[in-house]
């Protein structure tokens, strides 16, 4: 079996080296295409003094799935895995994800290990069952899929600034498409690589765009985001009852959620309509080919 790797970057040229070279470590006969945002650090030059690397793309969107999908669109491996920029892949990686594809799986994830000060922590398998629908969430720093199980997805979809990992899972199953979840393909990540800046208008318009659009505009999907909008709620209203957090900035956060919401769900809504398919998605891999702006190949 032949294996492709996809690095997405953005400005994390430091980082990057440190997961190239986990790469060369344990994936050495693997295909490893960096798939470079337009970051200003020097991603560029150091990528390109590597004799490790088969192919970098730079692309011009600041767009994690756009990435995503111009390094699956330049991949050639029966397989095709992601991993994160501030991401080392662990030793039993290769062969996990390998014996995983080989046996039958669709998509093989694994255990994110995490340094914080109070020590290791590490996400586990994540399940839930949704409109009837038993959904195996994973994460986008560490997957890895068959060619066929992408191909049947169309990627990921690029109308999303966030949660493009969570709305695959969800595509994949619609398809009856397996998530296996295996302890052996496993990868440590950076302390400080939450990406959480708190932008609620975001995270609430990805929320209910990818569940309107896999779900249609149904009771299940109104109760599934009102539920994390609450939680969030109480989680900033206690900021605000300790002091951490200003009143004007809890009633601000709600505005933006309701909006985030309302256009959410009007985008989920046209994007249904726009991709009546089982794959759910108006801008997968297929959706347009000029995504990268320059092309290095040493393969």
């Amino acid at each position: 079996m032949n294996l492709s790797v996809v690095v997405p970057t953005l400005n994390g040229r430091d980082p990057l080296s440190t997961s190239l070279d986990t790469l060369s470590r344990h994936a050495p006969e693997a295909e490893v295409i960096v798939v470079n945002g337009p970051s200003a650090d020097g991603t560029t030059g150091m990528v390109c003094d590597r004799d490790d690397v088969s192919a970098l793309v730079e692309i011009s969107d600041r767009n994690l799935n756009v990435a995503r999908n111009a390094g699956i669109a330049e991949a050639s491996g029966d397989a095709i895995a992601l991993i994160g920029q501030n991401v080392t892949i662990e030793e039993s990686w290769c062969d996990g994800v390998t014996q995983a594809i080989t046996n039958g799986a669709d998509v093989v994830t694994g255990p994110v290990h995490r340094m914080v000060k109070a020590g290791m922590t590490t996400e586990t398998v994540e399940t839930r069952t949704i409109a009837g629908r038993d959904v195996t969430y994973f994460s986008g720093r560490n997957a890895a899929f068959s060619r066929d199980a992408i191909e049947a997805v169309d990627g990921f979809d690029e109308n999303l600034q966030t949660g493009g990992a969570r709305d695959c899972a969800h595509r994949l199953a619609t398809l009856d498409r397996s998530v296996t979840w295996s302890p052996t393909v496993s990868v440590r990540r950076s302390e400080g690589d939450d990406g959480d800046d708190r932008d609620w208008g975001i995270k609430y318009r990805s929320l209910a765009y990818r569940m309107t659009k896999n779900y249609g505009p149904r009771f299940t999907v109104f109760r599934r985001t009102v539920q994390d909008a609450v939680g969030d709620a109480r989680e900033e209203g206690r900021d605000v009852a300790s002091g951490e957090t200003k009143p004007t900035f809890w009633v601000g956060c709600g505005k933006h959620v309701c909006k985030g919401i309302a256009v959410g769900t009007k985008d989920g809504v046209l994007a249904r309509l726009r991709d009546r398919s089982d794959a759910r998605n108006p801008a997968g891999v297929s959706s347009r080919a000029d995504r990268a702006v320059e092309r290095y190949d040493w393969r």
